[in-house]
């Protein structure tokens, strides 16, 4: 990329409101002047909308992306054996595939740098998650970022003032002038992060579904082609899924209840469709980190990696490391969670032939796992556990959901709208995977 030179922002957002295109160096400057302070907010909000309106070719998203990633600090693990890879999600209600993923993958000998982000809307944070271990840290400079990822082989941290600034600035204010939604956007901000942690493999699950930030198969298809294409731009070796989020992800859905979820994942006794996800990852991972030669291969080295315990025992040391509770881990149905609780049941008998995931998610968040404004306080024992899924064969009154809180009032409130979730009828067709597709090398396998 070019140096960066004086701007005129008004230029910028003439040409962008007129569908031209701006020059690497233009881009470079916007995102300086921006994150620096000297281009205000109403200015970098004109020229996001115009942008927005009138869309990016490919040499501007690239620029985008490497003006935010270098807006900070690029980590150099080359001192670090091994390919270092990372996964990113695009979330989903109750995806805690990365808890499972980091400590599974490490285990098996590939370094996982895993930098992580908070929930969204009514998709959870793996962040959120993993502060709801009593005592456990997301925070962490690099020099210590560094040393844990050398010593141990994982770490799991927030984002911090070194990465990417620009993007948590940017964020800001796209959150606020309409232009979240928007693939160059979207894929500049993901990347500007993963690739400043200094990874040499990306795997990313992109999902679709009710449940996920986007709802439609297409747009998952082309955020997963724009994400992928680009990161190899970079050089950045890239595989996308695609996977199914109309439904949650197993059973748990919130901050404590799904790290009780993780727990049993790591012991071997998880639910199928999060370990079909989980295994596809990682079997990816390990793949792209050269501990195997292909997928099967992964696959057995995962599924021993669980059996073994290998995968828990380092989670117990990455928790430990973080300053998390291992009494807590390792007794999570004993914790002392002084929690408020009611029960979901159904209203007749019947087969529930739908849990509506988005449903499920908002409900979540307003019982306290999540935030409905930047500034709230996440209640970490907050959540729902699901006792049935599609297809499941139920009679009045019997339970479908536990639901859990801190402050009793929350209860009375979702009670009512969790149970709208719930569909029933006389058949469903489960679907045999949440994997759906691969893109990989510009094609995707079931096009």
């Amino acid at each position: 990329m070019s140096s960066t030179k004086s701007i005129n922002v008004v230029d910028l957002i003439l040409r962008k409101r007129d569908k031209g295109v701006l020059s690497a160096d233009e881009i470079a400057g916007f995102v300086k002047g921006y994150t620096s302070g000297q281009i205000p907010d109403y200015q970098a909000s004109a020229l996001l909308m115009a942008s927005f309106l009138n869309g990016m070719n490919e040499d501007e998203m690239m620029a985008l992306t490497y003006s935010m990633m270098h807006s900070g600090q690029v980590i150099d693990h080359s001192d670090v054996q091994g390919r270092k890879v990372d996964k990113h999600s695009t979330g989903g209600v109750g995806d805690k595939t990365s808890i499972i993923l980091a400590p599974l993958v490490a285990s098996c000998g590939v370094p996982i740098p895993m930098i992580s982000g908070r929930g969204l809307g009514h998709t959870g944070g793996t962040l959120d998650k993993l502060e709801s271990i009593p005592g456990f840290s997301t925070q962490m400079n690099i020099e210590n970022y560094r040393r844990q990822l050398k010593e141990i082989g994982v770490v799991m941290i927030g984002q911090t003032a070194e990465i990417a600034p620009a993007d948590k600035k940017l964020y800001a204010l796209r959150d606020v002038t309409g232009t979240v939604e928007f693939i160059p956007f979207i894929a500049a901000s993901i990347l500007s992060k993963k690739l400043a942690e200094g990874i040499n493999n990306l795997v990313l699950d992109v999902k679709f579904g009710s449940g996920a930030f986007m709802s439609e198969e297409s747009d998952a298809r082309k955020l997963a082609e724009t994400l992928t294409n680009l990161a190899e731009r970079f050089g950045t070796d890239t595989v996308a899924l695609l996977t199914d989020m109309d439904q949650p992800l197993g059973f748990g859905v919130g901050n404590w209840p799904e790290i009780v979820e993780s727990i049993a994942c790591l012991h071997g006794n998880g639910p199928e469709d999060v370990m079909d996800v989980t295994y596809a990852l990682a079997s990816e991972m390990l793949m792209a980190g050269g501990a195997v030669d292909s997928l099967d291969e992964g696959l057995s080295m995962a599924e021993n990696a669980i059996t073994s315990g290998r995968a828990w025992e380092k989670f117990e040391q990455l928790v430990e490391r973080q300053g998390g509770s291992l009494d807590s881990i390792r007794r999570p149905t004993e914790r002392d969670l002084g929690r408020n609780e009611a029960f979901i049941t159904a209203p007749s008998d019947g087969m529930v032939t739908r849990i509506d995931a988005k449903t499920v998610g908002r409900a979540a968040v307003d019982l306290g796992a999540g935030r409905k404004q930047k500034d709230d306080v996440v209640d970490p024992i907050a959540g729902i556990t699901l006792y049935v899924s599609a297809g499941h064969t139920v009679t009045k009154g019997e339970k479908l959901a536990r639901i859990q809180a801190s402050e009793n009032e929350r209860l009375e409130e979702t009670e009512e709208y969790l149970s709208t979730a719930f569909e029933f009828g006389e058949e469903c067709e489960i679907p045999i995977s949440r994997v759906k597709d691969r893109y990989s090398n510009g094609a995707w396998l079931n096009p």
